[in-house]
């Protein structure tokens, strides 16, 4: 009887210590992960950029706040990156425990990024839901260009390359033609988007596509994994580097969180991925 009163407690105290770190300490955590892919195609002069990649804002959910987001902006400038990718999501809708922050606000605090070659976003899904018009018009003045289903030649020194965003899967039009048209056959493109459930739709000369959405399942059990990943190919671009016969894209698990706010292994993410050409 003893024996089994000192188990219930000390799974009771297990229990809440789980709850603890689950809601509380790591939502309000964050983490800078470096990668390094090699891609093809991609130039040797370009080999070394680094591309930060942020993605699920969703400032006013728990533990991501204006402030945190002022902090997250000083972490990111202080990794230098040559480029910024904002991947969409930056505003909420019900998720528990969250006060809703305004778009200008938070453009405000994102106009404070700093990259050579700049710092280009889309939306999300959510951004969608809350009007794309009020999206676009808080980022207005700002120097942060987003690129639905545009792109952009980018240049810094002799490394010239092409930057293609994709508007989101589920909300917007994700004309992946209109998103390359400009760009010349034999250009090298790196592409961005909100949800990586586009990947299959992107060509194969397209060297690397960037996404989030996922927030990496928020929860990754030991043993279980992830028991929800908003995406129609379940774990399988649930979060990092995919590379499927030659085809390639880093999922950021993001930085808040939607619907509950939990977040255990996955922490909040501020990725840095360092490209170089597959010849080196």
């Amino acid at each position: 009887m003893i024996i089994f009163r000192r188990i219930m407690m000390g799974l009771a105290v297990l229990s809440i210590t789980l709850g603890v770190w689950a809601f509380w300490i790591e939502p309000a955590s964050l983490v800078e992960n470096e990668v390094s892919i090699a891609i093809h195609p991609w130039p040797q002069s370009c080999d070394g950029l680094q591309v930060a990649v942020m993605a699920d804002l969703h400032v006013g959910s728990p533990h991501n706040s204006l402030s945190r987001l002022r902090e997250l902006v000083d972490a990111t400038n202080a990794l230098k990156p040559d480029l910024v990718l904002l991947a969409g999501d930056f505003v909420i809708q019900g998720v528990i425990g969250g006060e809703f922050a305004e778009p200008r606000d938070i453009a405000t605090e994102l106009d404070r990024l700093q990259a050579s070659l700049g710092v280009y976003a889309v939306m999300g899904n959510h951004d969608w839901w809350h009007g794309p018009q009020l999206i676009l018009d808080a980022f207005t003045g700002t120097h942060i260009e987003f690129l639905e289903d545009a792109s952009k030649e980018l240049t810094q020194g002799d490394c010239q390359f092409w930057l293609a965003g994709i508007s989101d899967y589920w909300e917007g039009a994700h004309d992946i033609g209109k998103a390359l048209g400009d760009i010349p056959a034999e250009a090298p493109v790196l592409a961005f988007t909100h949800n990586p459930d586009v990947f299959y739709d992107i060509p194969r000369h397209v060297s690397l596509t960037f996404a989030g959405h996922t927030h990496g399942g928020q929860v990754n059990l030991p043993l279980i994994g992830r028991p929800i990943v908003p995406s129609q190919y379940d774990e399988r671009f649930a979060i990092g580097h995919i590379d499927e016969d030659g085809r390639q894209m880093f999922v950021t698990p993001g930085v808040g969180t939607s619907i509950l706010p939990v977040r255990f292994r996955v922490p909040p993410e501020i990725s840095l991925v360092t490209l170089k050409s597959m010849s080196q």
